[in-house]
């Protein structure tokens, strides 16, 4: 996750800039001023909110075991509330949704049995909410205060709320629990087969690079046991277009760290690891790219023993100073290892002023350092980069990884003292769509990233990749070609012809390659294809492009597809971009976002919890533009899939053509269903934030669309593991989270409003 206004976010939170993410316990003294744990009161307790929110994740006896209960007596809860028999639930299922599971305990669990559920240390735990892609600050950066949970035997009034939310269920799904068609994450296996047709998408724009759908984000090359490529999976993103991936790395994980050799247990594994996965994915067509972000922040404890080394301190950490001898040493010398055990390394690109403490300028206070404060942050950060270059062509006498430098984060008055400065043959990445301006409903903003609904480049990547030009470097556009945190919880958002625009400005920009996401977008897509096919000389146009791919995916409804996709990019201009609102609005919850009584008084967090958080989400629109904007988007994609339907059903389509049109326009309508649920959950917090209540009829009608909402869209999910799934935060939402929105909003009406 990379945004400018996030820096501004991050550097602003005292919760982070006090030195958050420190070995022996990321809880320890974080607390909120009001840290109470929410209670969910459309359920008689927090004992049954534990069971059915796990019910779907985690296998019945490990539920058992954190509530001190047997098997049978939780089967009897969750059988009471009208849950399905248990499914089967694989351990690479668990593997792939613990951060799932701890999202939807954060609110239930201590944090003993939180770990007790997932079968953790609290140093992995510690681990994977520092560096899976920063999931603390995802939850708040803050552990609500829960209450050990322990099973007891419903009493009478319990019981009867059970009974409730049982016929709730029968009424609602027409005799019980909806059935799930395809299982979650059935996706896995799906992408893993290969492609029924091979296709080779030929490109003028390399290297095109972006991050696998389903890989695990943290320490994925310890444990080769989850396969974050499978062959066929290798072979579909190639058909699609890419030519290359990247993999998040930990520098002291992959090799030595000469200062303390336990911070780097396995290394040797993990370096085993990368060398085979480059190899199978060479194979295949696809190079691999590591994500530098190095070196990382010490806990201060390191420094008693290495004074010297000493950078600038924030909270309880300090830098691993990158103008000391020392510490240049290690990062070429653990560059050049890997570079020489992986020859066949694609390269590396990296981030020198991100999230994470990194050198002593990352975060813009150099010059609290003895040594890089009077030298200031260009030569820092441009030397830092050419020690990673030295790395590379120490390892690699074939000289083949290349180094792409990204300008994220950089203040405005680096970049043109930095780019002179970067070694030769390196590539300058800069976010295309950046520092766009728009005007939405009257309202003007500033793009930041992640923007499909706004067609780039802006002016500062215009203007780093001039400067680049004029110093020999070659130039990289970041874009998002498969989908953004505009919404997420699709495997790629269908607004086509946005993206093929886009693509058609950079190839007239001459832009070189394209990194294609950050961790949302790797799904095989056909924006991905359409993005190879604008960088080749065959498809001359967006709507060249677009036909080109929609006939070899949709045969003989082709031509109705392109149309939708023009009409779906029509309306998602329309979406009310702001970088506030792309982060902290339920846009990736949708209607699976509960609603409450009363304020809970939690700030939205980063895509991860939005609560009820309403002035967060809207940014500077007022909220009726903000919902009629959401409204535009949702009823322009409506619209479309109508005019799709008519269309198709004119014409005889082969079976896989008609499964794929299907599926299409499911992912169409998530899109447009989610957009009508965030515009009523800004609507109902509003009205009950002035004190509307009882009886409202515009209250009761928002809530029973919330519900007509929630099931549509549970239906398209059972048929569909793909919805709600993002390799950074596994599922945001399941449909037990959809079914317990149905029940949240019944009991609302029960008791809020027609009471």
């Amino acid at each position: 996750m990379k945004d400018l206004s996030r820096r501004s976010f991050l550097l602003s939170g005292s919760l982070v800039t006090a030195g958050l993410f420190i070995p022996g316990g990321l809880f320890a003294g974080w607390k909120l001023e009001e840290n109470k744990a929410l209670a969910f009161p459309h359920f008689p307790d927090a004992l049954h909110t534990f069971v059915w929110r796990n019910w779907h994740l985690v296998p019945l006896p490990k539920i058992a075991r954190v509530v001190n209960a047997q098997p049978a007596e939780i089967l009897a809860l969750g059988k009471a509330m009208g849950l399905p028999a248990p499914p089967v639930i694989s351990e690479e299922q668990q593997q792939r949704s613990y951060l799932t599971v701890i999202r939807r305990n954060w609110h239930l669990l201590p944090e003993n049995q939180l770990l007790q559920l997932l079968g953790w240390t609290k140093e992995k735990l510690d681990f994977t909410l520092q560096e899976d892609d920063f999931f603390f600050i995802k939850l708040g950066s803050s552990k609500p205060d829960c209450k050990p949970l322990v099973y007891r035997s419903p009493g009478d009034d319990a019981r009867r709320r059970v009974e409730y939310i049982a016929a709730l269920i029968r009424e609602e799904f027409g005799g019980g629990y909806p059935a799930q068609q395809e299982p979650l994450f059935s996706f896995v296996n799906q992408l893993s087969e290969p492609p029924a047709r091979k296709r080779e998408r030929h490109s003028g724009f390399s290297p095109r690079f972006g991050y696998a759908y389903f890989a695990l984000f943290g320490d994925p090359l310890l444990d080769p046991g989850i396969d974050p490529y499978p062959d066929g999976y290798l072979e579909r993103m190639r058909a699609a277009g890419m030519d290359s991936t990247w993999m998040h790395i930990v520098l002291s994980k992959l090799t030595p760290f000469p200062w303390n050799p336990e911070v780097s247990e396995s290394w040797e594994r993990r370096l085993d690891n990368l060398a085979s996965l480059v190899q199978r994915a060479k194979k295949h067509g696809i190079g691999i790219y590591l994500y530098l972000n190095e070196p990382r922040f010490q806990p201060l404890s390191f420094f008693k023993e290495h004074p010297e080394l000493k950078g600038v301190t924030i909270g309880n950490q300090a830098a691993l100073c990158t103008s000391h001898p020392a510490v240049q040493q290690y990062i070429v010398n653990s560059i050049a290892m890997i570079t020489q055990r992986v020859p066949d390394l694609a390269g590396f690109f990296s981030i020198t002023a991100s999230e994470n403490f990194t050198n002593c300028w990352s975060h813009g206070r150099g010059a609290e350092c003895l040594r890089c404060g009077p030298r200031g942050a260009a030569t820092v950060i441009a030397e830092l980069n050419n020690l990673y270059m030295q790395g590379i062509k120490k390892g690699s006498q074939l000289h083949k990884p290349g180094l792409i430098v990204w300008d994220w984060g950089w203040q405005d008055a680096y970049a043109p003292a930095i780019i002179p400065q970067l070694p030769a043959g390196a590539a300058l990445m800069s976010v295309s769509e950046w520092a766009l301006e728009i005007e939405r409903g009257g309202v003007k903003n500033t793009i930041g990233e992640y923007s499909i609904s706004a067609i780039g480049p802006g002016p500062r990547a215009k203007k780093h990749w001039a400067l680049a030009k004029q110093h020999g470097l070659k130039t990289i556009a970041k874009i998002q070609a498969g989908n953004t945190w505009e919404i997420a919880a699709v495997p790629y958002i269908p607004a086509v012809e946005n993206v093929a625009q886009h693509a058609a400005n950079l190839k007239k920009e001459q832009v070189d390659g394209l990194m294609l996401g950050w961790t949302l977008g790797g799904y095989p897509s056909p924006n991905l294809e359409v993005v190879a096919a604008m960088g080749s000389d065959a498809a001359s146009t967006p709507l060249s492009a677009m036909q080109q791919v929609a006939a070899s995916r949709f045969g003989a409804a082709g031509n109705a597809v392109v149309k939708a996709w023009q009409a779906f990019s029509t309306a998602f201009k329309e979406f009310p971009y702001h970088s506030s609102t792309v982060y902290f609005a339920p846009l990736q919850m949708g209607p699976a976002n509960l609603l409450w009584q009363q304020p809970t008084g939690y700030a939205a967090t980063m895509v991860g919890l939005p609560y009820d958080d309403v002035k967060k989400w809207i940014g500077n629109y007022p909220a009726p533009v903000f919902i009629s904007q959401l409204r535009k988007v949702s009823t322009g994609f409506n619209e479309a899939i109508r005019t799709l339907k008519q269309e198709v059903a004119k014409r005889p389509l082969q079976k896989t053509e008609k499964a794929s049109l299907l599926r299409e326009i499911d992912v169409a309508q998530v899109v447009a269903l989610h957009y009508a649920s965030v515009a009523n959950q800004v609507e109902i917090n509003t009205l009950r934030n002035q004190g509307a209540g009882k009886e409202n009829r515009t209250l009761i009608g928002l809530l029973e669309d919330e519900i007509r909402l929630a099931k549509e869209l549970v239906h398209i999910q059972l048929r569909d593991s793909r919805i709600g799934f993002e390799a950074t935060n596994h599922y945001f939402y399941t449909p037990a989270d959809l079914v317990e929105k149905i029940i949240n909003c019944r009991v609302l009406l029960k008791e809020w409003l027609l009471a």
